[in-house]
């Protein structure tokens, strides 16, 4: 394949429901561009984009791929991404390094919930959208019925550019309104250009002239032109329809069958005609915000938006030149690692099929390998650029998960490190206050197929086992306590007395002179005072209130040491403690057998202790929660967010979707992915982050104390 300039290119992201048939789609345009000389099937496992094991054993796209081929002299590189929402990720990184999306829906179906996701991260993203209608040939394919539900879920810029003249068996036909000719099936099994029928010449005229009024809507030299004329050219209409892609101002509609590979050689003549070329998209902007022009002339930059790791192969850099040209053999510095690159080959991509190169522009995507610590979202940059992370969806689906086989903890560990490199939106946590590894993702499915790649892949059996909870304890009241420590076992012995008050603590809060106690009144004289942010959120106060020398402040740290230790291992549950004050007014000492040790386990102990008796609580971590839901669907998902201790912030309404604010505690959060799926048809979706520390109701504190109480028992 030859190096194309930057206004030749045009990077377009497959988007749409699992099933709609993007991988058949792609290989027709692989083969149309001649960059195969066959096409693969899905059911016979040879497609050139989903080529790893476990998408053959599941029959569907787990990850996205990247695919270049040439057609009517321009250069088309193609985002085939999964469906499913489990692997919403894949579009996530795609979509930044694409230019455009071609939408495709399954004609039998409509616009399903994929193709309802993906249009909300294109429509945030901004980005235009042509359609696809796919699987025309099909016994069950309803054109009309699918036109119908693109308008009502994507909006009145739905324009039909084609239209077949039958579906099902009978699909050998379609009308095209810009061209305004007939693309029917030939004798040699390919599709001709042909006057249109009288029986269509007037069907075809009015969506002709819809078609027009949309374009010269775009540009108001055209619309002069329009109201002049009294119509458009059709180079005029390719120029308005581009300027409304570019505002999504227009989603253009074709037909096609990727199966029979019928419609696909008309539809890549429009991709490379009309969709806009990186130059026409907004300039990238690096981290400070300064405009990087898609210029093949300007410094060179590249922008990681893939890793991936290959068997036989290791790891595999996918990329975008963002400015300049890039030459095989180039040395790059890494802004992120400090590290210098050299790019020693470079490589052009269709799936598992990888084609040398000698340069790339600007705005074209490339593959490297062999690189030193280059990684998703970092920059290559002959300068010092960098550019933003691209945005990923939060987690959703939280799980904990160990090895079968004891002492294979280090290979898992390995393992999901790789996992996490090929896929991003895999959050992985080593929790030492849970002692756990918390695995984070966004679905069931997501985390089932992780573990496929680490039995099969990486040969580390695990099972996942319930995620615990990492809640918090604190208290409600002032309380006192004081303990000695004394240890007598022959030569010297250890002693060491400590008297405290504790209080919760208040962000601005000053320090107190008076405590009430016990119906008596205690008066102390704070001398010095430390504030500790605490690692696991949340602040330790410690005053020192000692007078007369009663505890030499050599002891004080060691007092401070206890206390943190007994905060760290909760006396309520195990849990972090956090959001306490402490004065430590008085104590004792003994001139030969004190020493820290004695004072740490005295502040330790009477900390403890008055913990217990300051009204203790314990906390729980409550997320904020934002629910999408069909509005037929909205009370089965409220009356399960009841159930879930879920506090409703609020509610509206978002073009047929309602949209649920709620503050739900993670507790209650387990599995909500799959329920929401089973109750929603698989048609709503939501997204969560974590908003603060509640204290959880009294039935739910009492029986996470018996259940520690029981496990403590137990071990």
């Amino acid at each position: 394949m030859k190096s194309y300039t930057t206004e030749l290119i045009k990077n377009i992201v497959l988007a749409g429901n699992s099933g709609s048939g993007k991988t058949t789609l792609a290989e027709a345009m692989l083969f149309e561009g001649k960059t195969i000389d066959r096409r693969g099937d899905i059911d016979s496992k040879n497609t050139a984009s989903d080529f790893r094991d476990i998408e053959h054993e599941n029959g569907n796209s787990i990850f996205s791929s990247l695919l270049s081929t040439e057609y009517n002299s321009k250069k088309l590189n193609i985002l085939d991404v999964p469906g499913l929402d489990d692997f919403v990720g894949g579009l996530a990184t795609s979509m930044d390094v694409a230019d455009s999306a071609l939408m495709v829906l399954n004609a039998q179906n409509g616009v399903e919930v994929g193709a309802e996701i993906h249009n909300r991260y294109l429509q945030k993203a901004r980005k235009p959208m042509i359609i696809a209608v796919n699987q025309l040939d099909s016994d069950k394919a309803n054109y009309e019925k699918t036109i119908e539900s693109a308008k009502d879920r994507f909006g009145s810029a739905v324009t039909v550019v084609q239209y077949p003249i039958e579906t099902g068996a009978g699909f050998n036909a379609i009308i095209d309104v810009l061209t305004m000719k007939m693309y029917k099936l030939g004798e040699e099994g390919k599709m001709e250009a042909v006057a249109i029928p009288a029986s269509e010449a007037e069907r075809a005229a009015e969506l002709q002239n819809q078609l027009v009024e949309k374009a010269a809507e775009n540009d108001e030299g055209l619309m002069e032109l329009f109201f002049q004329n009294d119509g458009l050219t059709e180079d005029e209409m390719r120029a308005g329809i581009n300027a409304g892609l570019l505002t999504r101002g227009i989603f253009p509609v074709f037909c096609v069958s990727g199966k029979k590979d019928m419609g696909v050689g008309r539809l890549m003549q429009f991709l490379t005609n009309v969709a806009p070329s990186p130059k026409q998209s907004a300039p990238a902007k690096d981290k400070d915000g300064n405009e990087v022009p898609c210029d093949a002339s300007g410094p060179a930059n590249l922008f990681v938006f893939k890793t991936s790791i290959e068997p036989h192969i290791g790891e595999v850099i996918f990329f975008k030149v963002m400015s300049g040209t890039v030459n095989e053999g180039v040395d790059l510095n890494n802004t992120v690692t400090k590290n210098k690159e050299r790019l020693s080959q470079l490589l052009v991509s269709a799936g598992k099929n990888r084609t040398k190169i000698a340069s790339l522009c600007a705005g074209d995507l490339g593959v490297t390998m062999k690189l030193k610590g280059t990684r998703f979202n970092h920059t290559l940059s002959s300068e010092s650029t960098v550019f933003p992370k691209t945005r990923l969806p939060e987690p959703k689906y939280r799980t904990a998960i160990r090895p079968i086989t004891e002492g294979d903890e280090e290979k898992l560990g390995e393992a999901l490190n790789r996992m996490h490199q090929e896929d991003p939106t895999i959050h992985i946590e080593y929790s030492k206050e849970l002692k756990q590894i918390i695995l984070s993702g966004q679905g069931e499915y997501h985390m089932n197929i992780l573990k496929w790649h680490l039995d099969h892949q990486f040969k580390v059996e695990t099972e996942f086992v319930a995620p615990k909870i990492p809640y918090r304890e604190t208290i409600t009241k002032a309380a006192q306590a004081d303990y000695r420590h004394k240890k007598q076992s022959g030569g010297a012995g250890q002693f060491g007395e400590v008297h405290m008050v504790i209080e919760p603590y208040t962000e601005g809060a000053k320090p107190r002179d008076m405590f009430k106690l016990n119906g008596k009144e205690m008066k102390i004289s704070v001398r010095a005072e430390e504030e500790h942010a605490l690692p696991w959120g949340g602040k330790l106060m410690f005053y020192n209130c000692i007078v007369g020398g009663s505890i030499d402040a050599r002891f004080l740290p060691a007092i401070l040491k206890g206390i943190n230790e007994k905060m760290e291992t909760g006396p309520l549950t195990g849990s972090y403690a956090r959001d306490i004050s402490v004065y430590v007014y008085d104590g004792k000492m003994h001139q030969v057998d004190s020493n820290e040790i004695s004072f740490k386990l005295a502040g330790r102990n009477a900390f403890a202790k008055a913990f217990k008796e300051a009204g203790p609580k314990i906390l729980e971590p409550v997320y904020d929660v934002e629910v999408l839901v069909p509005s037929e669907r909205m009370g089965d998902v409220m009356s399960d967010l009841q159930g879930r201790r879920a506090i409703v912030q609020g509610m509206s309404s978002e073009k047929g979707f309602e949209k649920i604010s709620a503050r739900v505690p993670l507790a209650e959060m387990n599995k909500y992915s799959t329920s929401l799926s089973s109750m929603s048809g698989g048609r709503a979706m939501y997204s969560m982050s974590f908003a603060e520390y509640a204290a959880v109701p009294g039935d739910v504190q009492e029986n996470l104390l018996k259940a520690y109480e029981s496990e403590q028992d137990d071990e």
